[in-house]
C-alpha cells in the first residue's frame, strides 16, 4: 500500500514539474525565496494594523512567531525521522525530473506548506470578520508550495502533509489565541 503511495506520488511529481519550462524558471525561484514576500507581507500587516490596531497586531505577530517555530520545529522532527530524499537528490528520479535548485535536507514533509498553511489558516480564523475577501490569502500557500515541486524539491505528499500540519496546527493555536484574547483585550 505505502509502496502504491510512493509510487503515485511520485508520477505526479513527474507530471506536475514537467509542465515547466526554462522560460519560467527564475520567476518559481523567486516565488520559492521568502524574501521576495516581503512587501505581500509588509501590505497584509499594514491592512490589519488598519483594522485592529497597534497593540492586537504585536499580539498577533507573536502568535505568528511560536506558531512559525512550532510548526518549523516538528517539520524537522518529521525530516530527520522520516530520512526521505528530496526528489533532486532521488536517483530514481532525479534524471528524469527538472532538476531546477537543489538541497540537500531532507523532503518529509514540506516546511513551505506548512508554514504558509499555517500562519494562512491562523490569519483567516482571526481575521475573517474584518475581510471580505480573507479566503484569497490561501492563495500564497498554494503557490508558495507549487514552487517546491516546480523546482524538484518535493514530492506532492510533502505538500500536502504540510499543508494539514500547517493547518492543524494553525487551528490550535487559533484557539489559544481566542481563548487568551478576552484576558488582554476585553470587550
Amino acid at each position: 500500500m505505502l509502496e502504491k503511495i510512493q509510487e503515485l506520488d511520485a508520477s505526479l511529481l513527474v507530471y506536475l514539474n514537467g509542465l515547466g519550462s526554462e522560460t519560467y524558471d527564475k520567476v518559481w525561484l523567486i516565488i520559492t525565496n521568502q524574501l521576495y514576500w516581503t512587501p505581500f507581507f509588509l501590505l497584509l500587516f499594514y491592512l490589519i494594523y488598519k483594522k485592529i490596531g497597534g497593540k492586537q497586531t504585536l499580539y498577533l505577530l507573536l502568535f505568528i512567531a511560536v506558531l512559525i517555530a512550532f510548526t518549523d520545529q516538528t517539520c524537522n522532527l518529521f525530516k530527520h525521522t522520516f530520512q526521505r530524499l528530496r526528489p533532486c537528490n532521488d536517483p530514481n528520479l532525479n534524471s528524469i525530473i527538472r532538476v531546477v535548485q537543489v538541497r540537500k535536507s531532507f523532503s518529509f514533509f514540506s516546511g513551505h506548506a506548512a508554514n504558509t498553511m499555517a500562519v494562512a489558516t491562523f490569519l483567516f480564523l482571526v481575521l475573517k470578520r474584518h475581510f471580505k475577501y480573507l479566503g484569497f490569502l490561501f492563495l500564497w500557500p498554494l503557490i508558495f508550495a507549487y514552487s517546491r515541486i516546480y523546482l524538484g524539491l518535493h514530492f506532492p505528499g510533502d505538500i500536502l502533509a504540510g499543508y494539514f500540519f500547517g493547518a492543524l496546527f494553525g487551528f490550535l493555536i487559533y484557539l489559544v489565541y481566542r481563548k487568551l484574547k478576552p484576558l488582554y483585550f476585553p470587550g
